[in-house]
């Protein structure tokens, strides 16, 4: 069976750190659902062995593990799937590449990419970064409304990317987020497992109140 996004709300973008297998673990733990491995400085034989390791702390406790930018190595290191840019291997390439069983993801910035993604073979879309952040330097903030409009029109599930915090989590759930990607919050924490727990639960807690209110008469 194909794997799908279903219940899935926070995702970790990661690169490569010595206690990697730890990291992951104390953030699944504590709340994160997809895991991905953003490493551009290994050689493919280092970071399929370091996705390796990656996978297998997500398969241990019920995570889902993503490859980034390297759908030709993502088969090898056992992931879940690949994600990709604008930049990447195409997605009908990736595709390919990885098969018809594995997940795969693409960036998307601007609306005119997120109205393109309807029609390539992927199974979801990051949206953003809502706010300029550090980790995509030089790449400007889209703001709320490209989220609003990713809400209205994406025909795929989308995770929100940028500046993804607890305090920063109902503002987007109003702009219609309902997934969300963090880097910096956890790949910076002195405790991920706390921060990990803090922001899954600032997210239940957002998406729980915008769904009453919504259904309230």
């Amino acid at each position: 069976m194909p794997i799908k996004i279903t219940t899935q709300r926070l995702y970790l973008c990661t690169p490569d750190r010595p206690d990697l297998a730890g990291f992951i673990a104390a953030c699944v733990r504590g709340g994160v659902d997809i895991v991905q491995l953003r490493e551009k400085h290994l050689d493919d034989e280092a970071l399929v062995r370091r996705a390796r390791l990656a996978r297998q702390v997500c398969s241990d406790l019920g995570a889902l593990f993503i490859l980034n930018d390297r759908p030709d190595l993502a088969v090898d290191a056992g992931a879940d799937g690949a994600h990709i840019g604008q930049d990447d291997v195409a997605p009908v390439t990736s595709r390919k590449l990885i098969g018809p069983q594995r997940l795969l993801g693409l960036s998307t910035h601007r609306p005119c990419e997120l109205a393109s993604s309807s029609d390539e073979p992927i199974d979801y879309v990051s949206v953003g970064p809502v706010v300029e952040t550090p980790t995509k330097p030089g790449r400007p903030g889209t703001g709320s409304s490209y989220v609003t409009l990713a809400a209205r029109d994406s025909r795929r599930p989308f995770f929100v990317t940028g500046g993804v915090r607890p305090e920063s989590v109902p503002s987007l759930t109003r702009s219609g987020a309902r997934r969300f990607v963090v880097v910096r919050y956890l790949t910076e924490a002195s405790d991920p497992f706390a921060n990990a727990r803090a922001l899954r639960a600032a997210i239940d807690q957002a998406i729980d109140e915008t769904t009453d209110e919504a259904t309230a008469p």
